[in-house]
């Protein structure tokens, strides 16, 4: 009896699955630091001790300069040479042109909002400031604040808008925190003026969201770099 050799279809070759991408140590270290400058932690204008650095994070000083060198790059640490590295400080220039860039990509994110579903991105913009106007502290109403901005940069749907937006993060949370003295403790402005950029959004109007954007980009600039007063 002849046996039929039984043909096997040949195996369908599948795409592999991408390898799991594992944070390197530097950039943990980068992390970690740079979420100290942005909350205050570390100050503006302090020096940073190699030794006493890699003690506190608990990492050795090869992987522990990697990393600050990525901040250096950044432009949030400068190298003095002879002294040593130190956190940058928001000086009048520095803000102006911190919030020239930011108005660039704010003001693109918000256009790029009104050819989509600009009403869905208002009111979730006005859940933020549901959380602005009831923050208890300075503190939680700057977060709020610099998660307004962070969301409507996101709702534009542009990768490389949210990638510009998140190297100038670290800088504008120094100044929002900063700008937090500048308010007399129960001051509305704050708030009025993020709601109304948000219902700007909600009434579909593309000119006046601008025009809040710039107005309210250009109040920071003011307030950030107005002299203070002697406390002579």
């Amino acid at each position: 009896m002849v046996t039929k050799a039984v043909r096997r279809k040949p195996a369908t070759r599948r795409r592999p699955i991408d390898p799991l991408v594992q944070e390197s140590t530097p950039s943990m270290i980068a992390s970690r630091v740079r979420e100290a400058i942005a909350s205050g932690l570390i100050a503006p204008g302090s020096q940073l001790g190699e030794a006493n650095l890699a003690r506190e994070l608990g990492v050795s000083r090869g992987p522990l300069r990697e990393g600050l060198q990525r901040l250096t790059a950044e432009g949030l640490l400068i190298s003095i040479r002879n002294r040593g590295l130190f956190v940058i400080e928001m000086t009048p220039e520095r803000v102006r042109d911190m919030y020239l860039a930011r108005q660039a990509v704010e003001r693109a994110a918000a256009e790029q909002v009104h050819q989509g579903d600009p009403v869905a991105a208002g009111e979730a913009l006005l859940q933020v400031i549901d959380v602005m106007a009831s923050a208890r502290d300075r503190r939680a109403e700057s977060d709020a604040d610099v998660s307004f901005h962070e969301l409507l940069v996101s709702l534009a749907g542009s990768p490389r808008l949210t990638q510009m937006h998140e190297t100038l993060i670290t800088e504008t949370r120094l100044c929002i925190h900063a700008l937090s003295d500048s308010y007399r403790p129960g001051e509305a402005v704050r708030v009025e003026e993020h709601q109304s950029i948000a219902q700007s959004l909600v009434d579909r109007d593309p000119v006046l969201t601008d025009q809040l954007l710039v107005a309210h980009m250009n109040d920071a600039v003011r307030r950030l770099t107005a002299p203070r007063p002697s406390s002579s």
